[in-house]
């Protein structure tokens, strides 16, 4: 049964921060109480849930490093006086990844935004970099990002690396879990004497997607994508399954050089506001960025399943008008409906190949709009499939739980993003090589506590929590 689980009380961590600044000089620092609440803060309010569990908890204090002998000061300070410690990049997540649940220090680490190196497709970077402003200069010399989340224009790429999965590309790359996008990592431990680690190769994984629970992050290598002229698509469908089909069908067309490839039915897109002039009332949408190359073939492929074409447009950066297409998908979809509806909230759902078609057609028809869907499809050990970013109605905590449960019973798991545990959400297991290198990297626990379900519930220095009863 899907469990949720409260965070400790909120408390203000009690060090002598006169003490802790003089410690780490000349790190900056922030301790003013509206900034410092300002970095306590992510996307965690897309989930009712979080939303009350997690809204009255604020760090105590921001620490800003501009580089890694900077990151070492901090840690070593942290550990000599037991001061839990949250990384932060922009703050883009979803899940109260980067919320500081025991205060202490919240480690801001956008000053370290510099280019290490590119080479042949590599890139050396340091975590603090936006990933608007590392592609500015990437794509000049003809790389990008193999994928990216819809907050492109605000996250950073340590971030993403930490909190994030996969994203626009996922079509063509898979996820940060594939072998060869994240080659290496260098690691900061949070000792009394801190050390650095590199990871390399399959060892990556120890630290990606771990909510920065078990090391910190201040460099690293990821590999590019050749970039392309894309354009950015939009066709309509008289029904959710006629686009389903389609989307499915372009995801297996390996001539087109694709980019982003998502479907929306019409309860979700109707509150695309800046696409209102574009959209078909009562119609499913896909929406498909491409390479230019690939247009004739495209729209021959939208005719074929019976669809139109109602939006197309070079480049992928938008205007003032009409934010990038991207602005319309993964995370950024339920961001719109928001917008528009507070009571929505959402899933995330696995439809795995090769039954995902019949599976999406099974949850439409079981919750109708109550569930609105929302489909981004991605390569899957080689085949093409999809995941489930489908907005809810939100009525009661018990409602939502047997939607869940409904979903996890007929073959879709939920990766649940109504839980801020590491374990619970986004990873749904324990991945005991990322507990056994917190254990070697943060041996007092101080690393975004009560996050690391497996660490809290097996080590002497873990929290406790009391199941949400409602």
């Amino acid at each position: 049964m899907t469990a949720w689980t409260d965070p400790p009380a909120p408390a203000p961590h009690a060090a002598d921060w006169a003490a802790f600044k003089a410690a780490i000089a000349p790190v900056e620092t922030i301790d003013e109480q509206s900034l410092v609440r300002q970095k306590s803060r992510d996307f965690y309010w897309y989930s009712p849930i979080l939303k009350r569990q997690l809204n009255k908890h604020f760090g105590d204090i921001v620490a800003l490093p501009a580089n890694e002998a900077e990151v070492i000061k901090v840690t070593a300070a942290c550990a000599r006086m037991r001061i839990p410690l949250t990384v932060r990049g922009a703050g883009t997540g979803n899940y109260g990844q980067a919320m500081p649940l025991a205060g202490g220090v919240i480690l801001d680490m956008t000053k370290m935004d510099r280019i290490v190196s590119l080479d042949a497709g590599v890139l050396r970077v340091e975590p603090g970099l936006k990933l608007i402003d590392l592609e500015a200069k990437t794509i000049p010399q003809g790389w990008e990002l193999r994928f990216h989340p819809s907050t492109r224009r605000t996250a950073t790429i340590g971030g993403f690396i930490a909190g994030g999965s996969g994203g626009i590309g996922s079509i063509a790359y898979g996820t940060l879990r594939d072998r060869g996008t994240v080659r290496a990592l260098r690691v900061v431990t949070v000792e009394e004497n801190p050390r650095t680690i590199v990871l390399e190769g399959d060892d990556v994984q120890k630290v990606v997607h771990a909510y920065g629970t078990n090391g910190i992050v201040t460099e690293l290598d990821i590999a590019l994508a050749r970039t392309w002229p894309w354009a950015e698509c939009i066709a309509s469908f008289k029904d959710l399954m006629g686009a389903v089909r389609f989307a499915q069908a372009v995801g297996e067309s390996d001539g087109l050089i694709k980019k982003e490839l998502a479907v929306v039915d019409w309860e979700a897109a109707k509150y695309f506001k800046p696409l209102a002039g574009h959209l078909r009332e009562g119609e499913t949408i896909a929406i498909v960025v491409l390479a230019e190359a690939g247009l004739e073939a495209f729209r021959d492929l939208v005719e074929e399943h019976g669809g139109a074409c109602v939006f197309e447009r070079a480049g992928a950066e938008g205007d003032e008008s009409i934010p990038p297409l991207y602005e319309f998908t993964w995370n950024h979809t339920t961001l719109q409906a928001l917008k528009v509806d507070k009571s929505i909230t959402y899933l995330q759902t696995l439809y795995p190949p090769p039954c995902h078609v019949d599976l999406v057609e099974k949850m439409w028809k079981e919750f109708g709009d109550e569930v609105p869907i929302h489909l981004e499809f991605a390569r899957m050990s080689g085949r093409v499939g999809c995941f489930g970013l489908q907005l809810v109605r939100f009525t009661t905590p018990e409602r939502l739980k047997e939607i869940i449960e409904f979903h996890n019973a007929n073959g879709c798991p939920i990766f649940d993003p109504h839980t801020f545990l590491l374990e619970d959400g986004g990873m749904r297991m324990v991945d005991e090589a990322q507990y056994e290198f917190k254990r070697a990297a943060d041996p007092h626990g101080l690393l975004n506590p009560f996050k690391m379900r497996a660490w809290e519930e097996r080590t002497p220095t873990g929290g406790k929590w009391a199941e949400v009863r409602f």
